[in-house]
């Protein structure tokens, strides 16, 4: 892990710890709520499938990492990761997102960094799609959220009471973050579908058929909404498919990627 001091003129300093998996094209993978321990694993897998370098960077606040205080919205962490890949000088950048990194991604795409060459919107937040709203997630227990998140939820049941205490605090700490970035209760940004058309980089937005956080037709008008966009739909699969379809995924992103 290395850590990078950012500034921005709206947030100042900011320590971002990254992970690297691999090496090869380059793919900046922004995690959810759930932290970086979410997308770890599927970083390494297609690292290790791909001719890919990976980085995974902990939105401060998450994973124990500090945040901050001026720091509190999604539109400045997308500025934030824009001075990350011009301090590493990276090229041709495909950024993927998940959850409220989708968000994100959204959001570095619309900023029009030269180094981002495309994005991937896997299950993204951040619009309001009426009829199709996102998941009360700041009001449910974990084995709710749980089952509105797997196709298969029983798979990946956890009792977080059976946790040990310092991975129940990084939970903890986590959703604290995600409430301040995602502007708790909402998890939108009632601006955000009318600007997604100045998207231009190509774009790529992937939902799970099974996602109960935020359903595939809110996907669709995801996907929409950015004119350079083409949704598919992954089956089998809910709103975290780098960890329940991981390999159809990454087939996925690679084809987009490299088309």
């Amino acid at each position: 892990m290395t850590t990078h001091t950012l500034r921005t003129a709206q947030s100042g300093p900011v320590e971002i710890s990254v992970t690297e998996h691999g090496s090869g094209r380059p793919f900046l993978l922004l995690h959810g709520g759930a932290g970086p321990r979410s997308v770890t694993g599927f970083a390494d897998l297609l690292a290790e499938s791909r001719d890919a370098r990976v980085l995974v960077p902990a939105h401060p606040g998450f994973g124990g990492t500090p945040r901050p205080e001026p720091l509190r919205t999604i539109r400045q962490l997308a500025a934030v990761y824009a001075e990350l890949l011009d301090e590493l000088d990276l090229r041709d950048v495909t950024v993927v997102g998940n959850s409220i990194g989708g968000w994100i991604a959204a959001e570095l795409a619309l900023l029009g960094s030269p180094r981002v060459s495309g994005t991937v919107l896997v299950d993204a937040v951040g619009i309001d799609v009426p009829g199709h709203p996102v998941a009360d997630f700041f009001n449910l227990t974990f084995p709710q959220v749980t089952a509105l998140s797997y196709h298969d939820p029983e798979r990946f049941a956890v009792d977080p009471a059976a946790l040990p205490p310092a991975a129940r605090a990084e939970m903890a700490a986590n959703r604290a973050a995600l409430a301040v970035y995602a502007g708790r209760p909402s998890m939108i940004d009632p601006g955000l579908r009318a600007r997604l058309a100045d998207i231009t980089v190509p774009a790529l937005v992937l939902w799970g058929e099974a996602d109960r956080i935020a359903d595939p037709d809110y996907g669709r008008a995801y996907a929409a909404a950015i004119p350079s966009a083409r949704f598919h739909l992954l089956t089998a699969t809910g709103h975290l498919p780098q960890i329940e379809t991981p390999d159809p995924l990454i087939d996925e992103i690679w084809a987009f990627a490299t088309r």
